[in-house]
């Protein structure tokens, strides 16, 4: 049996306002809350039981998962009462777990989508004889990510965190935010304060001679920091690209679900998700876009790349590309939003007074 830590505790500012009211990973992707997808993928990997480090808004997660049976797991849930970090989350939540020393444990960050095979980054970790082994990944741009260098038989050889000088960027691996640790490296680990594995666990083991594995894997690999971001993975999910088990529909261009409203003649695409009792009325267009429960697209609004919270109105002939509109905002007939601006929770924007372009 493979156990797993998924790390749920941050306050996911980047994400605000979707995360004023809610978690990042509780806020809903593809259909369900995003948090959905990496357990079912768990699950699928064998993975059996799962102890959820929370934090922020920590009271959310158990009414919701429950003890896990819906999904085939054992959930239990430890809470940070002061922000430990992601060595220190591990480290928190180490008595709930049942593998022996040298077992292996999955590691999770709770807002990266991934189509990892997580099943064989636990085999490479048994078979290598590694203490820890990290999914990596290659991207494109590096500097915003820690660097992990590795020797041609795999063996991590350094932690380089986010270079900025062409000399500092000596590889396009990145650590990719999935690690398989032998309880024993658990235990380790310092108790009762902050601890970063980026800055101090993996370098620290590094520097004793410890052997850590890297496996760079690179079907699909999405952070979903950034609202843009989570847009974009939701999307994925609804069109296939993005792999789970807990998308509530088939693969498609769109996914509308059970209760919402959807006039006959708009136009849903790109990967649109619909959530229930949400209103699209007649001739709007909602291309790769999120419209959380209870929202309204009136007539004739052009929706793209956005993201409309729970309870939200956009009036009708609105334009919005790559905006968020947060929980139970109303923006009146004739705005036009762009470019990653934010409406926060709640707030009212009078009709036509806010424009990217003339009013011609």
């Amino acid at each position: 049996m493979t156990e797993a830590i998924l790390l749920v505790g941050g306050k996911g500012t980047r994400l605000r306002p979707l995360t004023v009211r809610t978690p990042k990973p509780m806020v809903p992707a593809a259909g369900v809350p995003f948090l959905t997808h990496q357990l079912a993928r768990a699950r699928a990997a064998g993975v059996e039981h799962v102890v959820l480090a929370t934090s922020y808004l920590a009271e959310v997660f158990e009414p919701y998962f429950g003890d896990g049976s819906a999904l085939g797991l054992r959930l239990e849930y430890v809470t940070e009462r002061e922000p430990l970090g992601t060595g220190g989350a591990i480290r928190n939540v180490a008595e709930r777990l049942t593998s022996g020393p040298d077992e292996p444990v999955l590691i999770f960050n709770g807002d990266i989508l991934t189509g990892l095979d997580i099943a064989g980054l636990v085999r490479t970790h048994v078979d290598t004889g590694a203490e820890v082994t990290l999914h990596l990944t290659r991207v494109e741009d590096p500097r915003a990510f820690g660097l992990v260098p590795t020797a041609a038989d795999g063996r991590v050889t350094a932690f380089l965190e986010k270079p900025q000088t062409p000399e500092e960027i000596v590889t396009d691996q990145i650590n990719a935010g999935a690690y398989v640790f032998n309880r024993s490296v658990i235990e380790a680990i310092p108790v009762g304060r902050p601890v970063s594995v980026e800055r101090e666990t993996f370098p620290g083991l590094l520097a004793s001679g410890a052997h850590l594995q890297g496996v760079v894997d690179s079907t699909y690999w999405l952070d979903l920091g950034t609202p843009q971001a989570f847009v974009r993975g939701s999307a994925d999910l609804v069109l296939g690209r993005a792999p789970s088990p807990a998308v509530p529909g088939r693969a498609g261009e769109h996914l509308v679900l059970e209760g919402a409203d959807v006039a006959v003649d708009a136009k849903l695409s790109g990967g649109t998700c619909v959530a229930a009792r949400a209103v699209v009325a007649a001739g709007a267009r909602v291309d790769g876009s999120l419209v959380l429960e209870g929202s309204v697209i009136e007539a004739g609004a052009m929706v793209r790349n956005s993201l409309i919270g729970a309870g939200a109105r956009v009036g009708a002939h609105c334009v919005l590309d790559g905006a968020v509109i947060g929980d139970g905002a109303v923006v009146g007939p004739d705005n036009e939003l762009r470019h990653g601006i934010r409406v926060w929770c709640g707030a009212t924007l009078a009709p036509a007074s806010v424009r990217f372009s003339s009013d011609q």
